[in-house]
């Protein structure tokens, strides 16, 4: 019998993810395949840390790319709680940050029918819930969109504690371009 090697516990014991807050969410490729895009000097991808003189390397988007940045730009219109406020889309990954803001203790959640917003108040979800399910409905839509699965199996967070480390994880993903070649998901 094959022995599967035990799977670290990624998410922070005892922590209620539905709260309200800030998180730094990094999503990967399977296998580290670079399928949403390449890193080149310049090239105008809008929200890119591209220079005026485009010397500053910046992440050119595929096809496949495209369709992710649509479909995390429209992320925001369907949970009324939940705002990806920065990202970045890599050849292989995508950082972003993500804040979740409850009204009234409660997660508002648009669901579409027909085209049209059908919004429905529910309780805040168990811990560990808002978060996840965000990344599961965007890894959903993106795979459906393209016709097959391409993302790795979970995804790496981290609780943004305070102001000085929001801005920090800012930068890091403004940046992250210029850093590709020496770039833990860099082959």
């Amino acid at each position: 019998m094959k022995e599967y090697p035990n799977r670290k516990a990624n998410r922070l014991k005892n922590y209620d993810y539905t709260q309200d807050g800030a998180y730094f969410i990094t999503i990967c490729v399977k296998d580290k395949h670079e399928i949403l895009g390449e890193i080149v000097v310049g090239g105008g991808v809008l929200d890119a840390p591209c220079s005026d003189s485009g010397t500053v390397p910046c992440c050119e988007l595929s096809e496949i790319g495209r369709l992710v940045d649509s479909r995390i730009q429209t992320m925001n219109n369907i949970y009324d709680s939940v705002k990806i406020e920065k990202y970045m889309i890599m050849p292989n990954h995508i950082h972003m940050i993500v804040s979740i803001a409850h009204e009234n203790g409660s997660l508002l959640r648009k669901t579409f029918r027909s085209g049209t917003p059908d919004r429905r108040f529910r309780e805040a979800t168990p811990t560990n819930a808002t978060i996840p399910s965000f990344i599961s409905t965007l890894k959903r839509y993106t795979n459906r969109d393209c016709g097959f699965s391409f993302w790795q199996r979970s995804y790496h967070d981290h609780i943004i504690r305070n102001e000085a480390e929001y801005q920090k994880i800012w930068e890091y993903i403004d940046t992250n371009p210029i850093r590709w070649e020496t770039d833990e998901y860099h082959i």
